[in-house]
């Protein structure tokens, strides 16, 4: 297992903390970059469905 398939795993088990992440990470570009702001906000928004895109289903009962 590669390091991209680690990180997708641990995200996939932790998509509040994952959402924490990129929330921070956005925080931080707009202090950064603040005249993007809107566009960070959009590429985060995107980053989160993707992030949420990626949980495992539950088991079918």
């Amino acid at each position: 297992m590669n390091m991209f398939d680690k990180a997708k795993d641990a995200l996939s088990k932790n998509p509040d903390k994952a959402d924490q992440g990129i929330d921070k990470a956005a925080e931080a570009a707009k202090g950064r970059f603040g005249e993007h702001g809107d566009k960070i906000d959009q590429a985060s928004e995107k980053a989160k469905d993707y992030v949420r895109g990626q949980q495992e289903p539950p088991p079918p009962q």
